[in-house]
């Protein structure tokens, strides 16, 4: 399934608004029945923004989720390749 990274404008958010889009975006992600998958996300306060790693079968899946969830969706990137550090000693 292809990878993607999603970026959100957000502005300022408090934990526990960040709490409630957490919790609504576990919802919505298990109302779709597994065909989108949270990896992780990075938050960026200086930025106001959150990137998110998610997989899902296109960016159309993407888009549902957000707009279900209430969620921006401002970006969303397809990875075609991951790298690292220990990939080059």
């Amino acid at each position: 399934m292809p990878r993607y990274i999603i970026e959100r404008t957000v502005g300022t958010l408090t934990k526990e608004e960040l709490d409630a889009a957490g919790k609504k975006s576990v919802e919505v992600l298990e109302e779709m029945g597994g065909v989108v998958v949270w990896i992780k996300s990075y938050v960026s306060e200086a930025e106001g923004k959150i990137y998110c790693e998610y997989d899902a079968p296109n960016p159309e899946a993407i888009m549902e989720h957000a707009r279900r969830a209430g969620l921006p969706a401002d970006k969303i990137s397809e990875i075609k390749l991951e790298i690292s550090p220990d990939m080059f000693r």
